[in-house]
């Protein structure tokens, strides 16, 4: 009855749309905003099946022909970003469908299956408890649908390459336990708050073990048994996008999205990479040469893969180390900053469950309504994989100045902005500002030794690296073994972490661009700025005016700073 109700609201508020020969802006922002494909009720875990993406598609695309006919130039400021973002969104809704993303709901270290890892964390009160086992009650129904996508991607062709599956038993086998009271679904039940009375402990604890015992685990050996029996024998050999169906027009769309831009091409954005991968390595051995290495550059990324002074040997000591680097961060950001924000971030662990196929680390933010801190996760899985030189760089991207500080402010900004926009992520942006904030924290004095000056530049090349060889895999042929022999020529990531990277690439295509794209084009306004504003310019303004607006297209981001210039600039 629920779902009717919602379907017959947005058939009247579609109807209402059609009527108006005219419609506001904040009309079209309130109609989107409220939208709402299903009852979160009927479905906890979300709805997944082919009718909605059709219906969310179509109802974007009506959007877009409403944004359309606005006259934008009569629009104050603000308004005008948040139509062309609105507009950008909803050209992805429809993007999505059009080139049937939906059917392939899987990467390398993401996934529909891996997501659920994310929904166990403390219960702070009954309500919680009782949501959170909705949750797990709908797992079955979660895994379902998504088999029924990707059947449906199978006879379409839309699959991942059967390379990236290397070592994917993990994902599923460790939920797969005799005991329901060792899930790690069942972990938020073994803390739960003295606010919760015993006779309803008692309740939630027996009703817990049920829903793992009859939903979870039962869930995850289906999921083994569909990717070992029908998912791996359906996955392609060619590891390029070009090899299933429009795949070079989907590449590009992929560009356009994760550039914000329809500037580039792969053979622009391959031979930028070739440039910037150059330009670095001159740095690199500058510092090679500083510290006295006697050696090739080969022998010196050796050198840094194995040498004992850049490992510890337990997690703990590895997120001390972090968390010392974040509080030295934190001492240095109102020098650069002249807003930073209210909600605070811990440093935790990435989950043992998530661990193996993840990177030197995350960063997973909070509501600022929430009971909750931002989190940035470092990963001390395989120890002698995560060196201390490059632990400055990681925390200046994942924690501040990067993800959380850019994250935590969008979210805080005023109430006039549009409640899509504080939610809003865009790579090219939020990861251009996290590769940025690397090159910001040399500034602030955060490297202290020429290791971790090279452990910058080595996580800038790997960024570098990533223009050429997400290029080289999904438009020009390149083999995964050319992938890691180029990566692990160019940069001192361990092997594990080379490997983990290039399966990464193989399955996104096109996100990993976004971080040197949104890095330069930064770097490019901010020496553009300095050049026009002379003596005027000012670090702390020139940061408020990137970060002001919240996350913007790169287009956007560059009209912002012209205005800048133009208002402060010399008369």
């Amino acid at each position: 009855m629920k779902t009717r109700c919602i379907l017959l609201l947005v058939f009247l508020m579609t109807g209402a749309l059609n009527a108006q020969k005219s419609i506001s802006l904040d009309s079209i922002i309130s109609i989107y905003e409220n939208h709402r494909d299903y009852d979160w009720q009927d479905y906890p875990l979300g709805r997944y099946d082919e009718e909605l993406y059709k219906e969310r598609a179509a109802f974007a695309q009506e959007l877009l022909d409403k944004l359309a006919a606005l006259n934008e130039e009569k629009l104050p400021a603000s308004q005008k970003i948040s139509s062309k973002l609105l507009a950008f969104v909803l050209q992805d809704q429809v993007a999505e469908y059009t080139y049937k993303m939906h059917l392939n709901p899987i990467q390398a270290d993401q996934g529909f299956h891996l997501n659920l890892n994310y929904q166990v964390r403390p219960i702070r009160n009954y309500d919680q408890a009782v949501g959170y086992l909705n949750r797990l009650k709908a797992i079955p129904y979660f895994a379902e649908s998504h088999f029924a996508l990707m059947r449906e991607g199978f006879k379409q062709g839309i699959v991942q390459p059967r390379v990236i599956f290397n070592g994917y038993e993990s994902t599923y086998e460790t939920h797969i336990v005799d005991n329901p009271l060792e899930s790690y679904f069942y972990s938020p039940f073994l803390e739960l708050p003295d606010n919760i009375s015993q006779s309803r402990k008692d309740s939630l604890l027996t009703a817990a073990k049920q829903v793992v015992e009859d939903s979870v685990i039962p869930s995850f050996k289906k999921i083994k048994a569909f990717f070992e029996t029908e998912y791996l024998p359906a996955s392609r050999d060619a590891i390029g996008v070009l090899a299933q169906p429009g795949g070079a027009e989907f590449y590009q769309n992929r560009i356009d999205f994760y550039t914000t831009s329809t500037d580039y091409t792969a053979k622009s954005i391959h031979e930028l990479g070739l440039k910037e991968v150059a330009r670095i390595k001159a740095e690199m051995q500058k510092i090679i040469k500083e510290v006295n290495f006697e050696g090739s550059f080969a022998d010196f990324l050796k050198f840094l893969r194995t040498d004992a002074q850049f490992y510890v040997t337990t997690g703990d000591a590895l997120l001390m180390h972090a968390r010392d680097i974040a509080k030295r961060i934190d001492n240095e950001l109102p020098a650069f900053f002249s807003r930073l924000p209210r909600q605070p971030y811990g440093v935790i662990k990435v989950p043992d469950a998530i661990a193996p196929k993840y990177t030197g680390g995350r960063y997973s933010g909070s509501s600022i309504i929430g009971t909750q801190a931002g989190h940035y996760l470092v990963n001390t899985y395989q120890l002698e994989s995560r060196p201390l030189y490059t632990l400055p760089s990681l925390t200046a991207h994942e924690a501040v100045p990067g993800h959380h500080l850019q994250g935590a402010l969008n979210q805080e900004m005023s109430d006039s902005i549009p409640q899509f926009r504080r939610n809003l992520y865009l790579s090219a942006y939020g990861e251009g500002w996290g590769l940025y904030s690397e090159y910001l924290a040399d500034e602030m004095g955060i490297y202290r030794t020429p290791y971790e000056k090279f452990g910058q530049l080595t996580y800038e090349m790997w960024r570098a690296c990533r223009l050429v060889v997400d290029t080289g895999i999904h438009a020009m042929g390149w083999s995964r073994r050319d992938v890691v022999d180029y990566m692990s020529q160019n940069t001192a990531l361990s092997i594990h972490e080379i490997n983990t990277e290039t399966d990464r690439y193989i399955a996104w295509p096109g996100q990993a661009l976004s971080y040197k794209i949104g890095e330069l084009k930064i770097r490019e306004l901010r020496e553009r700025a300095k050049k026009a504003l002379g003596e005027n310019f000012d670090i702390r303004a020139f940061h408020e005016v990137i970060l002001g607006e919240g996350t913007v297209t790169l287009p956007i981001l560059e009209e912002q700073v012209d205005a800048y210039i133009a208002e402060n600039g010399k008369s």
